[in-house]
């Protein structure tokens, strides 16, 4: 049988565009040089980049942690926009490696698609920076992949990775918590990246239109809102007070992060009225019809990020976090816990 005729391809006929990565690099150069900060030795452009941890450590412990956006990327596609998940990205994973005490040193990408589009994928990277230079880190490298066929038109998934260091005498592990101690609630800035698969169900059902007015603005607005990341303030705080556990509240709510980082010994116990619940949150349990419990399990509603100190501490941690331009509460206290109690209750 004669083997028919087969035209010349290209790497672009094959729907990967070599030259459109390399016009990404260029554009995000700007805006990761913004971010570079002391030990970085090689940034974006390598095979590799390379980092040297600050002389001012003396026993340097380093921590990771790497995470995504999830499902809160739909909502970004409906929308066209794509200016603040980059922020995202960077806050899940800086905001889990500081409950350890960990300083954030740097982080990288991963941009995947099925065609890159130059200009959408600038505007997640360029959050991506901004999200790096509230934290304090440097974006030293990351990696797009273009893979035709993986993702349908129009949409693309994130990951990221970020590195921070901590002095092995100041690590945070939550051992030395107590009853007595003071739980203290960093007011979140909305959903942050969980629960999103819930809240889409929740819009598909009560018809409301993501440009409908809520707020100051719309609800599409209130819910692409990027995730707060508390580095600098959690680390302001550290200078001034000891903090003996932190908990990032992401999946799980309060009910699950909270007991991440207690003794097996005892219980915190959170009273609901002592920070004011984001209308969001309302408008979520009433659209959804969801009860308190559902709430507390999958939604910060309105903590995102819990601190315990001693009680003789609070006071002074509250001010050195509201100097820094945190929302603080106390939200309640650390006591011992009865046999097969749960750890974390909201009363």
């Amino acid at each position: 049988m004669k083997t028919p005729a087969f035209n010349s391809l290209s790497y672009r006929d094959a729907g990967v565009d070599i030259d459109a990565g390399d016009e990404l690099v260029e554009n995000i150069k700007p805006f990761a040089r913004r971010t570079l900060r002391e030990g970085v030795l090689a940034g974006i452009g390598g095979f590799g980049a390379l980092f040297e941890v600050p002389k001012k450590y003396h026993e340097p412990v380093l921590v990771s942690g790497t995470d995504g956006v999830g499902t809160k990327l739909k909502l970004a596609f409906h929308l066209n926009r794509h200016d603040t998940v980059g922020i995202d990205l960077v806050a899940m994973s800086v905001n889990d490696i500081l409950v350890q005490g960990a300083e954030p040193l740097f982080f990288l990408d991963y941009f995947a698609c099925g065609k890159l589009d130059v200009a959408t994928a600038t505007q997640v990277v360029k959050g991506i920076a901004f999200g790096c230079e509230q934290a304090g880190c440097a974006l030293i490298g990351g990696e797009t992949a273009e893979m035709p066929g993986m993702y349908p038109t129009g949409e693309y998934d994130l990951a990221g990775f970020a590195v921070g260091a901590v002095e092995k005498t100041k690590i945070i592990d939550g051992k030395d918590i107590a009853a007595g101690d003071t739980v203290l609630g960093l007011a979140s800035s909305g959903a942050h990246s969980n629960g999103y698969s819930l809240i889409r169900r929740i819009i598909d059902g009560s018809g409301v239109r993501l440009s409908s007015d809520f707020g100051d603005g719309t609800l599409g607005e209130a819910l692409l809102a990027p995730t707060r990341i508390y580095v600098k303030a959690v680390l302001a705080a550290m200078a001034k007070v000891r903090i003996k556990g932190l908990a990032h509240i992401t999946g799980g709510g309060l009910v699950e992060n909270v007991p991440r980082v207690l003794p097996e010994t005892v219980c915190a116990e959170l009273q609901r009225d002592a920070w004011p619940r984001p209308a969001l949150f309302d408008w979520l349990q009433k659209s959804g019809k969801l009860p308190d419990a559902e709430m507390h399990r999958v939604f910060n509603c309105g903590i995102g990020m819990a601190m315990i100190v001693a009680q003789e501490d609070a006071a002074n941690a509250m001010r050195a976090l509201e100097r820094e331009g945190e929302s603080v509460f106390s939200i309640g206290k650390i006591r011992d816990r009865s046999p097969g109690e749960a750890q974390t209750l909201i009363v």
